[in-house]
């Protein structure tokens, strides 16, 4: 099976380093990939050769990819989409393109990683014509499920997805402090790294905090540690391509995002038994439902202090083995096992559609159900 992987934007990010751990882990399976890619940072490209992954970039736009509709861009990608077996578009930019590109027989996936918002004016339209043509859509979170379904999307055809995360490290990495704090995402709004500092400055005794992450809230928050006092605590320590050698004996992970579809720093935290304490956002109260974290009120730095201090302390009843149990769902064999299942039966299904007459053919696809496999509980 050749799977053609169209990826809107590469970058350093938890979407991209999950869909490079699937091809990775499909490869294992015999599912070939051919990754192709609207637009790369050269950081995003060097992931891809780190990983030892073949790809082609088109980069011919000043556009944001994840959001445009581009059809120079589905130009690009018609001929080299022409001997998949299946495709699978990330983010919506891509699986529109994908879906002006692909050949009518052609099963097409469609990813969405995380709450849509339009940077401009909303391409609904365009969307509910891309989602005529999908069909498998992995939904990592409720946001990005709701908006597909409101769409029309069939509910058959949505799956619930969380990303693979990477393996378990059993060391940490020398001479890191216990106990320590560890943020990894992105230095954005969105993920709250502002909120943490302000919930760091209430803390009665200062922790060993270690950010992890780049992005454009990077300068503030440097001038932000110098102006709460918070020098020798915290540290900003760039991105890093693993998370697990810096979480493996922390003390807690905390996520204190504005908005999270699913979080892999969380699910890495549980996969390692640290103590994770997150916003009550989105898909967070999913992941960490049933006692596997703590979840406290977003935006609010005062709870976020409280809740942190209470990890620390031992006074959190929280199930680790629980914890660990749900990360272990997410395994990169774990996670192709089951976007192989579902790519086997949309071929399936489009094989025995080939091989019906056209009235009845008409009458199987209205019938033909793809099964979402609920695997995010």
């Amino acid at each position: 099976m050749l799977v053609a992987r169209v990826i809107a934007k590469l970058e350093p990010g938890g979407a991209q380093l999950g869909a490079i751990r699937l091809m990775g882990a499909l490869r294992d399976q015999g599912v070939a990939s051919r990754l192709l890619v609207g637009e790369a940072t050269p950081e995003g490209r060097q992931l891809l050769r780190d990983a030892e992954l073949e790809f082609e970039v088109w980069g011919g736009s000043g556009e944001d990819l994840q959001y445009a509709c581009d059809r120079r861009f589905a130009g690009w990608l018609r001929p080299r989409l022409a001997d998949a077996d299946l495709v699978h578009g990330h983010m919506f930019g891509a699986w529109w393109a994908a879906s002006e590109a692909a050949r009518g027989e052609v099963p097409l996936a469609a990813s969405e990683h995380n709450a849509i918002r339009w940077p401009g004016s909303p391409r609904l339209a365009e969307m509910r014509r891309a989602l005529a043509r999908v069909d498998a859509c992995f939904a990592h979170g409720p946001a990005a499920a709701a908006t597909v379904l409101d769409l029309g999307l069939p509910p058959a055809r949505v799956h619930p997805a969380g990303s693979a995360i990477e393996q378990t490290s059993p060391m940490a990495l020398p001479r890191l402090p216990r106990p320590r704090l560890i943020f990894a995402g992105r230095l954005h709004p969105e993920k709250g790294p502002d909120l943490l500092l302000e919930a760091l400055a209430r803390l009665r005794e200062p922790v060993p905090a270690y950010m992890l992450g780049g992005g454009p809230l990077a300068r503030y928050l440097r001038r932000r540690i110098t102006t709460l006092g918070l020098q020798r605590s915290v540290e900003l320590v760039g991105w890093q391509r693993r998370v697990g050698p810096w979480l493996a004996g922390a003390g807690v992970c905390v996520v204190p995002s504005r908005a999270e579809a699913w979080s892999q720093t969380a699910v890495t935290a549980m996969a390692h038994r640290v103590p994770v304490v997150a916003t009550s956002v989105e898909g967070l109260p999913l992941t960490l439902a049933n006692g596997r974290g703590v979840l406290v009120a977003p935006d609010d730095p005062a709870r976020l202090a409280s809740a942190i201090s209470a990890v620390l302390a031992g006074d959190h009843a929280i199930d680790l083995d629980g914890a660990q149990r749900y990360a272990g769902q997410f395994s990169p064999s774990r996670v192709a096992a089951r976007y192989t299942q579902v790519y086997r039966r949309l071929l399936a299904a489009g094989d025995r559609l080939q091989r019906l007459t056209r009235p009845e053919a008409r009458v199987y696809a209205r019938s033909m159900v793809v099964r979402p496999s609920m695997w995010v509980s």
